[in-house]
This record gives C-alpha cells, structure tokens and sequence, in this order.
C-alpha cells in the first residue's frame, strides 16, 4: 500500500495549483489525500505512517526551498526555520546534497 500512497502523493502538485485556485490550505489537501490512503487499504492495517508521511512531505519541501534560495543552504535553513547542520543532515538524508 506504500507505493499507492507514494504514486497519490506524488500528484500533490497537481493538486497544488488547484488547491491555489480553490484556497484550499495545504493541510486540507493532505487530510484529503490521506483519506484517500485510508479507503485504499481495503481493511489492511497501514504501518510507519508518520514516517512514511514526513518523508513524502519533507523532501519535497526541501527541494522546492532549495530551489527558491538557487541552492543558497544558509538562506534555506533561515526560510525553513532551521539550524545549517540539521539542514545538511536532512539533505544528506534524502540524498539532496
């Protein structure tokens, strides 16, 4: 079931610029999405759903702030609110060095 979960939140994007006309905040397209995961499982019980959630939330997070400071680390962890070394140690975790 994670990969369903992966594929539906890799479409957070699309629903992005939806959610941008429609103002939506971005928790209720996450509740939205995560619903969505719970009718899926089909009565299966989900596992190591907070982690696997930070990690769809997270990496894209990182990249687009990363993205926004044109790759400026200093600049990223002061938008992120964010120690440099916990920004490096989470980079380094999704392989974004």
């Amino acid at each position: 079931m994670t990969l369903h979960f992966q594929s539906t939140m890799s479409d957070i994007n699309e629903q992005m610029t939806d959610m941008e006309n429609r103002n939506m905040p971005l928790s209720g397209t996450i509740k939205s999405m995560l619903e969505d995961y719970f009718n899926d499982l089909d009565g299966h019980p989900p596992a190591d759903l907070y982690q696997m959630v930070l990690q769809e939330i997270e990496q894209p997070l990182l990249e687009s702030v990363l993205h926004y400071t044109r790759g400026n680390q200093s600049k990223a962890a002061i938008v992120l609110g964010l120690n440099r070394g916990t920004l490096r140690k989470k980079l380094k975790q999704y392989d974004l060095n």
